[in-house]
């Protein structure tokens, strides 16, 4: 196998088996600073508000000192019944400055969340449009789909919230400890101390919840993902009754993902009772050793009061933040996967100093290939082309004939450069196509599929997907020229009829149509035609045969085709067989040589007729 292949092989490896990063590492997270870094103007506004909110916060329990020992300690006095208003309205103030940074904090903290979220969703699917098929064979869509949508938003919900929290509760909890270390430095270091013995038990216990969430998210992306499959084939499953089997699969499935995820529950359940029966557990201890200090005068009634106050807040921010770190390890989970997405690379790439196709000649384009060999990614061991030559004059009429599996539709797709071969070059008017920008390459090449593509849009967009800045009135011409205005203009809202997903309400010949007069519309000096006629009744034939006449004007035409009626209108006919080419001629010549394609010829002259018996 060369280098190329093996290169092509990994570089385009499904991301689900890709998975060396380090699971569910919260390091994984600081793959988002891209995304973050356009904002940091937001993210400072979000700081400031959550400075203030906090410091708001921890303001709090010093004025309840104050109104405990100010106004009903041994030292109230004439006028405690005014010092205890003076801290009301300071408590009210405090409560005001509170409200107005916690709105502006959730305000823009959830801007962020969703600004970013959408950023890396664009992101993510520009990335995987731009990889060539051999992702795709490998990748299933759901999985893609899953990711792009599942991961995206729990990343939302750790960028719009738990990022924000963290950094509350921690400024809380720094806050809250030096207040207490102020209030009284014993109960501190007695405080401190327990906490350190009940967060290790804490930490190891959250290294389960965070692979059991990574789990639980790849089980739903495999739900997500048969899902799609089935869904997109509806009409096999149901011709071969498998609706309940089909159904059953994915209920399986989904009760693995429902099984994984109440793993996953149940853990961060024993986690937060964990965390709570061990934090409150060493508050309520030294709470009790501060009651004692009271009643001994070693303390005044308003410190304690404060120290509980402190207390509460250290551990509401501990246990606020043993949640938001399961939310960040389920995010790193998520952030881990999409960056798999799009740490993958197509090994299909433009040059970095593209080359430019010569002034586009009258009659179409030149093609050429040189001693081409190539073996698809999937399938290194068995070449599908193998040292093939091929000059194809500008203007010329190629068709290319032979048995299934002989190489017919790869030629296509290399000519595309949906791949490239492992030997060999093919040019284009003269330029090694692995030399010109793709977008270039594809723009000179145009396409009508054995399988059309119809898109959920109406007719006028879906012929407008073969040059999207054409107008209406190109649109019309090409739809005319393509013999499809006639039935277009009888559906009911004429060329703005929602034509179905993937045209379910035309028939194959119409879809066939809509697909020449994309062609027609793109008006490429290189036109593909891949067996455009093969599935067709003899009417819709005639009108797509016309169609594709004039499709082929003033163009290189290379066509697939297994009809005679198409094949004998070619300049030359190249037959290929085991990924060669076998014979080359015209359909008289080769008729005579009584080789693979004579046999070919007589195989459907004789079907023909037997149909003609029958009738």
């Amino acid at each position: 196998m060369s280098d190329s292949t093996t290169r092509s092989a990994t570089d385009t490896a499904a991301p689900s088996t890709n998975r060396d990063l380090k699971k569910g590492s919260l390091a994984a997270l600081r793959g988002l600073l891209p995304f973050l870094q356009p904002y940091r103007g937001r993210f400072l506004m979000a700081g400031i508000a959550l400075v203030v909110a906090a410091g708001a916060t921890l303001a709090i329990p010093y004025a309840f000192k104050q109104m405990i020992d100010l106004g009903f300690g041994a030292h109230a006095g004439l006028h405690s019944a005014e010092r205890v208003n003076e801290v009301f309205v300071a408590l009210f103030a405090v409560a005001v400055v509170l409200a107005l940074a916690t709105a502006a904090r959730f305000y823009t903290v959830s801007w962020l969340g969703e600004r970013v979220t959408a950023d890396i969703r664009s992101a993510v699917y520009g990335h995987v449009v731009q990889q060539s098929p051999a992702f795709f064979e490998t990748t299933q869509t759901g999985e893609v789909l899953s990711r792009i949508t599942t991961d995206t938003t729990l990343i939302q919900a750790v960028v719009g919230t738990s990022i924000s929290m963290a950094l509350r509760n921690i400024l809380l909890f720094a806050g809250g400890l030096v207040m207490l270390c102020i209030t009284s430095p014993r109960l501190t270091a007695i405080i401190i101390g327990l906490l350190i013995l009940t967060i290790l038990p804490i930490v190891m216990f959250g290294r389960r919840v965070r692979k059991l969430s990574r789990d639980s998210q790849d089980r739903v992306a495999d739900a997500s993902a048969i899902a799609s499959e089935i869904l997109n084939a509806m009409p096999t499953v149901q011709a071969f009754t498998h609706e309940d089997i089909e159904s059953k699969r994915f209920g399986a499935t989904v009760e693995n993902a429902f099984a994984t995820a109440m793993r996953r529950i149940r853990a961060r359940a024993l986690l937060t009772m964990l965390a709570i029966v061990l934090v409150f557990g060493t508050i309520v201890f030294v709470l009790w050793l501060g009651a004692h200090a009271v009643l001994q005068g070693t303390m005044s009634g308003g410190d304690l009061g404060q120290f509980i106050l402190y207390a509460s807040i250290v551990a509401g921010a501990i246990g606020a933040l043993s949640e938001v770190m399961g939310e960040a390890q389920r995010a790193a989970g998520a952030t881990e996967r999409l960056l798999e997405l799009m740490a993958v690379q197509s090994e299909i790439r433009a040059p970095a100093q593209a080359l430019a196709l010569p002034p586009r000649a009258a009659n179409g384009a030149a093609l050429t290939l040189a001693n081409v060999t190539f073996a698809y990614p999937s399938r290194p061991d068995s070449a599908a082309l193998a040292h093939l030559n091929l000059d194809i004059r500008p203007g010329e009429t190629v068709a290319i004939v032979g048995p299934s599996g002989a190489g017919k539709t790869t030629l296509f797709q290399l000519f595309l450069r949906f791949y490239d071969p492992q030997q060999g070059t093919i040019r284009l008017d003269g330029v090694d196509i692995r030399q010109l920008a793709l977008h270039d390459l594809r723009g000179a090449v145009g396409i009508v599929p054995q399988d059309t593509v119809i898109f959920s849009a109406d007719a006028m967009e879906n012929i407008r997907y073969g040059r999207a800045d054409a107008t209406d009135e190109e649109v019309m011409r090409a739809a005319r020229l393509a013999a499809a205005h006639e039935f277009i203009e009888r559906l009911p809202n004429g060329y703005k009829s929602f034509l179905g997903e993937r045209g379910v309400r035309l028939s194959g010949g119409q879809r066939q149509r809509i697909a020449i007069a994309r062609a027609l519309l793109k008006n490429p000096p290189l036109l593909l035609l891949d067996e455009a006629t093969s599935a067709l009744d003899a009417e819709s034939e005639r009108l797509v045969q016309a169609a594709l006449e004039v499709a082929m004007q003033g163009r290189t035409t290379v066509i697939i085709a297994h009809r005679l009626a198409t094949v004998q209108r070619a300049d030359r006919i190249i037959v290929m067989e085991d990924g060669r080419i076998v014979e080359t001629g015209t359909h008289r010549s080769l008729v005579a040589l009584g080789g693979v394609y004579a046999n070919l010829a007589a195989l459907q002259f004789h079907n023909v007729h037997v149909e003609h018996s029958h009738e």
